[in-house]
């Protein structure tokens, strides 16, 4: 019974049989076609018979294994590598089928090659998961075919492979690449002017000709009789803190991928930048209430808190409460923050209704807000309009791209910064700007 499940007979074996049959049909009419259609008829047996033996005269007829990493990185083309091992002594024809993970709504995925006698291959493809959670791949089925093509042999593999996908690992890399580059990065070199002081003491040095007067230590001097001044370095230990808006508007699907999972790529990048740079990373999240608060800090582990934190978040469909964000922000933040906070605004009212609680929050920390340019209007309102219809909705979607701008010139007007940008940058624009805040002190 297991033998006949793993036979499948192939198109080719039906194109020949018809032309069988056809012959057969012809021979009524033109008796000689009889014996030739006995011949065809014969030679599609052998030759069925022949295929039969070539694909099951060994148990083992291919080997196949496949290669998942532990963690998947969001949103990303992560490599999945399939390594092929031919045993026969003839040319193969292969039909790969993959068992996918449900979450990818792949269900027709298949890969076809070749592969010469006793020859090992390896075969890459990419999958692109737009997903957070526990991915399971399942069976890995072959169907095996010789050069004469009228049956398939299936071959399964029980390959079940478990792995999970996290934010964006490898985005968060690439960022760390280009903030190497920028060139406030580096300790030292950055010669923009500092808007204020914020040092850390690091040593008692002799005075020279050049150092600050203010800092000359008086009770070291009275000591050793020589000028002596307090040396200081930059503060290193801010504390920064990405606060993330997961409510109903943040659901917002862009390029497959929601204002959610974007927010939490960024966070990941900017987090692992800040560590680089010795300043304390933290997250917050909230919606109707705030479901994550992990402190920001900077030992050696915060960066797997920070990644494990923000790959376990969930969607809500609720209103954001920022009074209770407020509430929890004075109570668990007792000195001045820079606070990143992810979140959308769709109108003017519904800024209207959380200003006072920016406001509050700005007062204390350094507020940036971080929203959203909805980038398929931007490129619908480009267009040119043809119809009635068009030019009604066009002049729809430049009303609310006007909104987006009446919202910043409100934000600024309250003194509170905004960026607007376009989510496939947002990673890239957060981190410029701390890197930016940074470069001229004001953190």
């Amino acid at each position: 019974m297991k033998l006949i499940k793993s036979i499948y007979l192939t198109d080719r074996i039906f194109y020949v049989l018809g032309i069988v049959v056809l012959s057969f049909f012809i021979s009524f009419v033109i008796p000689s076609f009889f014996y030739l259609s006995l011949i065809l008829l014969g030679t599609t047996i052998a030759l069925f018979l022949i295929d039969f033996f070539l694909l099951y005269k060994k148990k083992k007829t291919i080997s196949i294994t496949r290669n998942v990493a532990s963690i998947l990185s969001l949103s990303d083309d992560n490599n999945i590598i399939l390594k092929i091992k031919n045993y026969t002594n003839i040319n193969l024809r292969l039909k790969i089928i993959d068992e996918l993970p449900y979450q990818l709504c792949e269900r027709d995925f298949n890969i076809i090659t070749r592969l010469n006698k006793h020859e090992k291959d390896t075969i890459k493809y990419a999958l692109r998961p737009l997903i957070r959670g526990s991915y399971s791949f399942g069976y890995l089925h072959v169907m095996v075919s010789s050069p004469i093509f009228f049956i398939r042999k299936k071959e399964t593999t029980v390959d079940k492979v478990d792995t999970a996908v996290y934010p964006s690992i490898i985005q968060m890399k690439q960022q760390e690449l280009i903030a190497l580059n920028h060139s406030s990065f580096t300790q030292g070199d950055n010669k923009m002017k500092k808007v204020g002081k914020s040092y850390e003491f690091d040593q008692i040095k002799a005075y020279v000709p050049g150092d600050d007067p203010r800092n000359i230590n008086w009770k070291a001097t009275s000591r050793i009789n020589e000028l002596m001044t307090n040396h200081y370095e930059d503060e290193r230990s801010q504390q920064i803190y990405s606060v993330i808006d997961k409510s109903r508007i943040m659901k917002m699907p862009f390029s497959g991928l929601t204002l959610v999972d974007y927010a939490i790529n960024s966070s990941l990048a900017l987090s692992n930048i800040i560590l680089k740079k010795q300043d304390n990373a933290g997250v917050i999240t909230f919606s109707e209430t705030v479901t994550t608060f992990l402190k920001a800090d900077k030992s050696s582990n915060q960066l797997k808190k920070i990644l494990y934190t923000l790959y376990k978040e969930k969607y809500n469909y609720s209103e954001a409460n920022y009074e209770l964000l407020y509430s929890n922000i004075r109570r668990s933040i007792p000195n001045r923050s820079l606070l990143f906070l992810y979140t959308n605004f769709d109108s003017v009212y519904a800024l209207d209704r959380v200003v006072p609680i920016l406001r509050m929050i700005n007062k204390y920390h350094l507020l940036i807000v971080m929203f959203f340019e909805n980038t398929e209007l931007e490129e619908y309102s480009s267009h040119k309009a043809k119809t009635v219809l068009d030019i009604y909705q066009q002049t729809i979607a430049k009303k609310f791209i006007l909104e987006k701008e009446q919202i910043i010139k409100e934000l600024k007007k309250h003194g509170i910064q905004a960026i607007k940008c376009n989510p496939s940058e947002l990673s890239l624009t957060t981190i410029n700007k701390y890197l930016e805040l940074k470069s001229i002190g004001v953190i």
